[in-house]
């Protein structure tokens, strides 16, 4: 009988230690990321976590540290070309320094690309401002900014490259589209478009003609040559994400044909946004036609109900855009809009080739320059 239970006995453990290893065979079949799992998180997962910060933050540092050694490198070569007065030294320093950094450091520093160095001391020839960018930019981010010719221009895309954490691909589409020929800040003087531009600098403060644009371009929508204002309205909304993009960063969809009752009455706006960076409800209204001036008294009316009913007791004054397909610029001017948070713009579904939008947008600014008050003291 005792024979018999120590074989009984035996067998068991035999069959526990089968058991024991088939599971820990099982468990090394199993990937890395099912064996490690645990209640502190997947330590493949972690390891990974761990590995990419390191990996962004070393990439971010080596960044700023060619975007500032470039800089660097550019301004010195410019020092030494202007202490020089004599013609063609300029171009006599470049090619003669290029062959010795190239031979000693590489094709980086090849003729083109200390000429791209010294024409990024140029554009940008304030160190300090120059220091605040290049956290955010990279080397690549300024060789879009370098081909543009206007100070202010290239100091808007910027600045707001920096603070909306554009892509160099974004920023090259936002260049592309002339984003900053069709916001409302390029139709004002200088002098104002940079005192706006030095705030947003400094205190980080967007104001509504940074963000408000005309003419808006949704050709993406898809739209015929005939369609009617609910078609218009139907392809914003089944197009909702590249019309966020469109408006511009910070917007959020809050309702589409927002009810308003008004003295038993019911009226309906079309499109009713919210912009996170201007702490504002945005009524949106579209129309296919020409601006009219009874188009404003509508809006008004909208945005005093919002106003009043739905604004909320940290946010700003509700604005009004009015989308139309072709706008009077000369009512629009007297009926004086924009002092009462309403902005009339044009919509194109289809986007004429470069030149002709070219042309058209600074026709615009010019005349709306012209036209803007010339009270000094502002």
């Amino acid at each position: 009988m005792r024979s018999v239970k120590k074989t009984k006995l035996a067998s068991k453990k035999n069959n526990a230690r089968k058991v024991t290893a088939k599971k820990t065979a099982t468990a090394r079949a199993l990937p890395v990321k099912q064996r490690t799992s645990g209640k502190r998180g997947t330590l493949l997962d972690d390891l990974r976590q761990l590995i990419d910060e390191a990996q962004k933050t070393a990439t971010m540092a080596v960044n700023v540290s060619l975007t500032m050694l470039y800089w660097r490198v550019g301004k010195r070569i410019r020092t030494d070309v202007l202490a020089n007065k004599r013609a063609g030294y300029g171009e006599q320093i470049v090619a003669t320094v290029s062959r010795q950094l190239a031979g000693e450091y590489g094709d980086g520093f090849a003729e083109k690309n200390l000429r791209r160095m010294l024409q990024f001391s140029e554009a940008f020839p304030d160190e300090q401002i120059v220091a605040t960018l290049w956290r955010q930019l990279s080397w690549s981010h300024f060789r879009e900014l370098l081909p543009l010719k206007q100070p202010l221009q290239r100091e808007f895309y910027a600045e707001m490259c920096r603070i909306e954490g554009w892509s160099v691909r974004t920023l090259s589409e936002r260049i592309d589209s002339m984003l900053y020929e069709r916001t409302a800040i390029s139709k004002k003087p200088e002098r104002l478009i940079a005192k706006e531009l030095t705030a947003l600098r400094t205190r980080g403060e967007v104001t509504p003609s940074l963000v408000l644009k005309d003419p808006y371009v949704i050709d993406f929508l898809g739209l015929k040559d005939r369609y009617l204002e609910r078609d218009l309205e139907d392809a914003i909304l089944r197009g909702l994400e590249s019309f966020l993009l469109e408006l511009g960063v910070g917007f959020s969809f809050v309702a589409r044909q927002k009810r308003m009752q008004i003295d038993g009455e019911d009226f309906y706006l079309d499109l009713l946004f919210f912009n996170r960076q201007l702490r504002r409800l945005v009524a949106v209204e579209l129309k296919l036609g020409r601006f009219k001036a009874a188009d404003k008294a509508q809006m008004e009316l909208y945005l005093r109900w919002l106003d009043k009913n739905e604004r909320q007791a940290e946010e700003q004054a509700p604005l009004g855009i009015i989308l139309c397909a072709q706008k009077n610029t000369e009512q629009v001017e007297l009926l004086e809009l924009g002092e009462k948070g309403i902005h009339v713009a044009e919509y194109l579904t289809v986007l004429p080739p470069k030149r002709v939008l070219h042309e058209r947008l600074q026709s615009v600014i010019e005349t709306a320059r012209a036209r803007y008050p010339s009270t000094s003291s502002k």
